[in-house]
C-alpha cells in the first residue's frame, strides 16, 4: 500500500544524480554574465535549487508514488523559471507549461491508484514481477487484466510523456523554452524531460517488459515526436525556438529507442542507445542552449535576421556550437553518432530477425520507421546547418555587436569546457558508454534477457557510415533547395530567413485552446441548457400536480412578507397623497408588486452569480472527483 517516502540508490540513479549535478554547476557558472542587471534573482534562483532537489528526488524515488511525489514539486518549481522574465510570452507560455503538468500529474496519481488496487505495491523493484503475477491472476474486479494493465500504463505514460516532451502533449517545449531564461531551458530540455523519459522506461522496462504490442504505440509516438520536432524546428527563424523543437525531436529518437527495447528480442543495443541518447542530448542541449544564451546577452535578440553574423570573429563559441551542431546531427566523431548508430542498428537487426523467422508482412512497418529515422537525421543537420551559417558565417546586423561584447570568462568555461566532452565522447565510445551501458541494463532489463550488446558494433564499419552519409546528404540537400530556396526571400536589397511555418504544425493554437475554450464550453452550456429545461418542465408538472397550491377564499400577496409590509405601507401613504397632493394627477400603481418584483429581480440576478461560482469550481475540480470517485467504487 502507498505508505511513506522510500528511497534507493544504484549505479544508473547515481549517474543521472551526477549528470544533473554536473548541469547545475555549469548553468550556475553561465549564470552570473547571463543574470547581470537583472530582476527577480532570489526568487529565480530558490527555485533553481529547489527545482534540483525535486529532480534528485525523482531519480532516487524506490517507489512510484515518492517519483510522482517529487515530479509534481519539479513541475511547479520549474513553472517559475518559464515566468521568470514576466514577459506577455513568458506568461502565456508558463500558463501552457502549468495547464500540461496539471493535466499529465492527475493522469499520473489515476495510474498509480489502478497499479496500488492492482499490485499491492508501487515499489520499482518489485513492479516487473508484481505485473506477470497479476497478468497470471484470476478472479478480482478488474475485468480483462491486460486491458486494465494497459489502461494503467497508458495514464502513466500520459503523465511521463508530457514532461518529456512526447507528441501530441509537446506542446509546451517550443513556447517555454524562447519565454525561459537561457540557464533554465538548459535545464528544461536537458535534464527535466529525461524525467519523463525515465518515468517511461520504467513503464516499458518495469511494468510491461517485453510488450511488444505496447512497444509498437510507444514507436510510432516516438516517430512522429522525431519528425514533426524536425519539421518544425526547419522552419523556425528563432534560435531558442529553433533549440526546443530540435528536443522534441530528439525525445522522439529516445521514444523510439523506448518502443525498440519492448518490440526486440535482443534488447541490449536498443536500451544502451536509447541510454547514450539521453545522456548526448543533455549535454548537446547544455551545450547549445548556452551559446544562445551568449548571444542574446549581447545582442538582446534571438531572432536569425538580427543576430545574423555576430558570430564571424569567435572562433571560441563557433567552434563549441558546431561540435554542438555535429553531435545533434549524428556525424561520425562525436557523441550523437555512437547513439543514433545504435538506434539505427536496433532497427536493421529487427527486420533481419522478422525477415530470418518469415515475417515478411511486419517489415513494412519498421522500413517506414528506419526512412524516416534517417530522414528526421537530414532534418537535423539541415536546421544545424541552417543557425550556424547564419549566426557564424553569413554578414548581417548582429556583426556589428559581436564585435563590442564575447564570452565572460566564467561562460566561456562553462560552454567551452561542456562542449569538449562532445568530442571526447564521440572518439572513445568503448569507454565512457561502456560502462554506462551496463549500469542501465543492471537497472532496465535482466541480464538473462539481454542480448546484442554495443560491445560487438563497428562503430565505422561501411553499413553504420551508410546510414550517417544518407543522413548528411539529405540534410545538404534541404538545406539547399528548402533553407536557401523556401525558407528566404529578398527583401531591401538582400535575403532574409522567413517564418513559413504552418499554423496547423501549433496544435496548442489550432487544436486544445479551441477545444478547452471553444468547443468544451458551447457543449458543456448546451448540455446545462438541455438540463434547465428538463428541471424547469418536471418542476412545473409538480407543481401543478402533486404540489398544485390550495384553494382559498382570501387572496395572498405576492413576494415575501418583508416586501408585502413595505407594499401596504408605501400604498397606505399613496392613498392620503392621492386625497390631498396628487388630488388631479393620482397614482395608480400597487407598490406591493414593484417591491415584489424588485425582490425577484434580485433573488435571480444573484442566482446567476452563485451559478457562475459554481460552474468555475466545478471545472477546477473534476480531475480530482474523478480520482475520488475511483477511489470510492
Amino acid at each position: 500500500m502507498i505508505g511513506a517516502l522510500q528511497f534507493a540508490t544504484d549505479g544508473f540513479r547515481v549517474l543521472y544524480a551526477l549528470l544533473a549535478t554536473f548541469l547545475w554547476i555549469i548553468t550556475l557558472l553561465f549564470s552570473k554574465q547571463y543574470f547581470h542587471h537583472h530582476k527577480n534573482l532570489i526568487r529565480y534562483f530558490v527555485f533553481y535549487f529547489a527545482t534540483f532537489a525535486a529532480v534528485l528526488g525523482v531519480f532516487f524515488a524506490a517507489d512510484l508514488m515518492t517519483l510522482f511525489l517529487f515530479f509534481e514539486i519539479m513541475s511547479f518549481t520549474s513553472y517559475v523559471w518559464v515566468a521568470q522574465e514576466e514577459t506577455e510570452a513568458a506568461l502565456r507560455a508558463s500558463k501552457t507549461y502549468l495547464a500540461v503538468a496539471v493535466i499529465g500529474g492527475l493522469s499520473m496519481l489515476m495510474g498509480l491508484f489502478m497499479l496500488d488496487h492492482a499490485f499491492g505495491t508501487l515499489l520499482i523493484s518489485e513492479l516487473r514481477d508484481s505485473a506477470f503475477a497479476f497478468l497470471a491472476g484470476e478472479g478480482g474486479n478488474f475485468g480483462n487484466r491486460q486491458t486494465y494493465l494497459y489502461t494503467a500504463a497508458a495514464l502513466l505514460t500520459v503523465g511521463f510523456g508530457a514532461k518529456a516532451g512526447v507528441f501530441p502533449l509537446h506542446i509546451w517545449l517550443p513556447k517555454a523554452h524562447p519565454a525561459a531564461p537561457a540557464p533554465a531551458s538548459a535545464l528544461l530540455s536537458g535534464m527535466l524531460t529525461k524525467c519523463g523519459i525515465f518515468g517511461m522506461l520504467l513503464v516499458n522496462c518495469h511494468i510491461l517488459f517485453a510488450d511488444a504490442s505496447w512497444g509498437r504505440v510507444t514507436l510510432i509516438l516516438g516517430t512522429i515526436t522525431m519528425v514533426l520536432g524536425a519539421v518544425s524546428a526547419l522552419f523556425s527563424i528563432d534560435i531558442k525556438r529553433t533549440l526546443a523543437c530540435s528536443s522534441v525531436s530528439q525525445i522522439g529518437f529516445i521514444t523510439l529507442g523506448i518502443g525498440m527495447l519492448s518490440i526486440m528480442e535482443g534488447r541490449g543495443i536498443a536500451l544502451q542507445g536509447t541510454v547514450y541518447h539521453m545522456v548526448n542530448h543533455t549535454i548537446l542541449k547544455l551545450v547549445l542552449f548556452l551559446a544562445a544564451g551568449v548571444i542574446y546577452v549581447n545582442t538582446h535578440s534571438l531572432n536569425l535576421n538580427e543576430v545574423r553574423g555576430y558570430g564571424r570573429k569567435h572562433p571560441l563559441l563557433a567552434a563549441a556550437f558546431a561540435f554542438g551542431g555535429l553531435g545533434l546531427a549524428g556525424i561520425p566523431g562525436f557523441n550523437g553518432y555512437i547513439s543514433k548508430t545504435l538506434l539505427h542498428e536496433s532497427i536493421v537487426e529487427h527486420m533481419e530477425h522478422l525477415e530470418a523467422n518469415g515475417l515478411h508482412s511486419e517489415i513494412g512497418m519498421f522500413k517506414t520507421v528506419e526512412v524516416l529515422f534517417l530522414l528526421a537525421g537530414g532534418l537535423t543537420l539541415a536546421y544545424m546547418l541552417k543557425l550556424f551559417i547564419a549566426i557564424f558565417i553569413e554578414k548581417g546586423d548582429g556583426e556589428a555587436k559581436g564585435q563590442k561584447y564575447s564570452m565572460a570568462p566564467l561562460s566561456g568555461i562553462a560552454v567551452c569546457g561542456s562542449a569538449l566532452l562532445i568530442p571526447f565522447l564521440g572518439l572513445t565510445p568503448d569507454v565512457i558508454f561502456a560502462k554506462i551501458g551496463r549500469t542501465a541494463e543492471e537497472f532496465f532489463c535482466p541480464a538473462e534477457l539481454l542480448t546484442g550488446e554495443s560491445e560487438h558494433i563497428h562503430w565505422l564499419s561501411a553499413e553504420n557510415l551508410k546510414g550517417a552519409a544518407i543522413s548528411v546528404s539529405i540534410g545538404i540537400l534541404v538545406y539547399v533547395l528548402v533553407v536557401r530556396g523556401l525558407l528566404m526571400k529578398r527583401e531591401k536589397e538582400r535575403r532574409v530567413y522567413v517564418n513559413r511555418i504552418p499554423a496547423w504544425l501549433d496544435l496548442e493554437e489550432s487544436v486544445y485552446r479551441p477545444v478547452f475554450f471553444g468547443f468544451l464550453p458551447f457543449v458543456l452550456a448546451f448540455f446545462s441548457r438541455i438540463c434547465d429545461t428538463l428541471v424547469d418542465g418536471v418542476t412545473g408538472l409538480l407543481r401543478s400536480t402533486v404540489f398544485a397550491p390550495r384553494k382559498r377564499k382570501m387572496s395572498i400577496w405576492v413576494g415575501t412578507k418583508m416586501t408585502h409590509m413595505l407594499g401596504t405601507a408605501m400604498d397606505a401613504v399613496v392613498s392620503v397623497l392621492n386625497k390631498t397632493l396628487f388630488r388631479n394627477h393620482p397614482i395608480v400603481k400597487s407598490f406591493v408588486s414593484v417591491f415584489a418584483v424588485s425582490e425577484l429581480e434580485a433573488r435571480q440576478t444573484f442566482s446567476l452569480i452563485t451559478g457562475s461560482v459554481s460552474f468555475g469550481l466545478l471545472l477546477a475540480a473534476t480531475g480530482l472527483a474523478i480520482s475520488l470517485i475511483y477511489l470510492l467504487f
